[in-house]
């Protein structure tokens, strides 16, 4: 009987619509693809942030647009790769889409096309200009039937380099549109350097004049109520450049609520988190969670539910170990980590979610319906004595144990450190004291004209103690409430018609005078 050679894996290939750049605007199935992709071949137009969804182990591979790729496509593919050809917009807008189709189909490997959307319908929508039907989508290039699209129904979207608007605008002028006719001029769309002109045929030379790159142009009657429904450009701290000070692991949930005001985050971790130098501690903790030597187990930071759940996962055990014992967080953030976890907090104050809070709703110790007096507390090896104390005043014996450690984490690179002292960040956001004393300790003092927001009131007081004056104090001290007390603030300045620090440096104006420190 003949060996048999084994047979390789089946291979397929997917060309992918990668939209305008914007990841959260791709399709499921395109992120479900660059997650499992072996090779992903991408135009050299396509964005880092799209990128970066490609899995771990993915090889990535930029090429010249339009330079064609079916060969390699198939050649990878009957090797048993998952190929995930990237192209900007959608893969059948131009014919490099189709050609590549073609070559995979002819190579008999298993093809996947998934729509992306392109620059002429998403762009229009992030300018708040509603298109609509019938429209007229072209590209400017030597050749185009200018009397053509002058004369066609419904608005015209005409794609082109900034430096052909006016070309444009005169040749619809030349064969009949009315000079007065609106149009819109985007730069960056969906970007979070995206910039709508208004303007008229006429005036649009001038009024769009500093704008760079590829634009889309919109022509027609819905230009008129882009200023009501220009949802992107109009949010609270759209430009806006942030400094986030905060361990990377935690940086996350803040940079996605600052995004969705229309902020640009740029984290720069100031503390690094290890564990204790002993671990001795956390193991007898550990050991007397599970023989029943605590009552409560209070959680005072995400950063201690990570701890000790990472030290349980080493013994082997899980949330289980907490039965019969009772759960405190100081906040709804450390509450939601636990939850995570699979442990519902029987005790989160409502009001001052703080250390303070904690212990304004905590019970005293009742030697009648407590049958154990005894709290296991985990922490930072920095943790004020505050708590203890005021648990000790109930009546509570306390093992307030080391859980991780913060350090200072290394400087961030000089062009950070320059921006942050020169004014190139808008606003930096403090999230502990510590987070304050380190990034000044690592990248100095912020510019005077930097808006400054603490999460409550002791971060407050250490920043004021260097030195820094606080503009925004957060309602509560949770990161969404901090972010929504930012964008409530560049609103207001707004309102009384100051421009934003980002909006100064996109119309070119003079830079603030330093505001006084107290």
């Amino acid at each position: 009987m003949s060996a048999t050679r084994p047979r390789r894996p089946a291979g397929q290939v997917a060309l992918v619509g990668a939209g305008t750049g914007d990841p959260g605007l791709l399709a499921m199935r395109a992120a479900e693809l660059l997650a499992a992709a072996d090779l992903v071949i991408a135009d050299e137009t396509i964005s880092d942030a799209v990128l970066a969804l490609a899995g771990p182990s993915a090889e990535v591979q930029r090429v010249p647009s339009g330079a064609p790729q079916g060969a390699a496509l198939v050649a990878a593919a009957k090797d048993g790769k998952l190929v995930v050809r990237l192209l900007p917009g959608d893969p059948f807008v131009t014919d490099v889409g189709a050609r590549e189709a073609e070559a995979v189909v002819k190579g008999r490997q298993r093809l996947e096309v998934v729509p992306g959307l392109p620059a002429p319908v998403a762009v229009p929508a992030f300018a708040g200009v509603a298109v609509g039907m019938p429209r007229t989508v072209a590209h400017v290039e030597d050749g185009l039937d200018w009397a053509g699209i002058a004369g066609a129904p419904g608005h015209l979207v005409l794609t082109c380099d900034a430096s052909e608007v006016a070309k444009a605008a005169s040749a619809l002028v030349e064969h009949g549109r009315r000079a007065s006719s609106a149009v819109s001029v985007t730069a960056a769309g969906t970007t979070s350097q995206q910039r709508t002109v208004l303007s008229t045929l006429d005036m649009v030379e001038a009024d769009a004049g500093d704008l760079q790159g590829e634009v889309v142009v919109v022509v027609g009657d819905a230009v008129k109520k882009a200023d009501k429904l220009g949802w992107f450009e109009n949010r609270a701290l759209y430009g806006w450049r942030v400094l986030v000070p905060r361990t990377r692991d935690q940086a996350g949930v803040l940079s996605t609520a600052l995004r969705a005001y229309g902020a640009i985050p740029v984290e720069v971790p100031t503390i690094a988190v290890e564990p204790p130098r002993t671990p001795a501690p956390m193991e007898r903790a550990i050991k007397g969670l599970v023989t029943g030597r605590y009552l409560w187990v209070a959680f005072t930071s995400t950063n201690a539910v990570k701890a000790v759940r990472e030290k349980l996962e080493d013994f082997g055990l899980d949330a289980r170990a907490f039965a019969g014992v009772k759960v405190a967080a100081v906040g709804e953030a450390t509450a939601a980590a636990l939850v995570e976890f699979g442990l519902k907090p029987e005790l989160v104050p409502t009001e001052e979610q703080s250390s303070e809070g904690l212990l304004k709703a905590w019970a005293p110790y009742d030697d009648v319906f407590d049958p154990i007096d005894r709290v296991f507390l985990p922490r930072a090896d920095i943790a004020t004595d505050s708590l203890v104390a005021g648990l000790k005043d109930l009546g509570w014996q306390v093992d307030d144990v080391t859980a991780y450690r913060t350090v200072r984490a290394a400087p961030p690179p000089a062009e950070t450190r320059e921006a942050l002292k020169g004014g190139g960040f808008d606003a930096v956001l403090f999230t502990s004291s510590s987070t304050v004393r380190n990034l000044v300790g690592i990248a100095g003092k912020p510019h005077d004209t930097t808006v400054l927001a603490a999460i409550g009131p002791q971060t407050k007081a250490t920043a004021e103690e260097l030195g820094l004056r606080v503009d925004v104090l957060a309602d509560k001290p949770d990161v969404t409430t901090l972010v929504e007390g930012l964008a409530a603030y560049a609103l207001a300045l707004r309102a009384a018609g100051e421009l934003p620090p980002a909006a100064r440096r996109r119309k070119g104006a003079k830079k603030a005078a330093p505001r006084a420190r107290r």
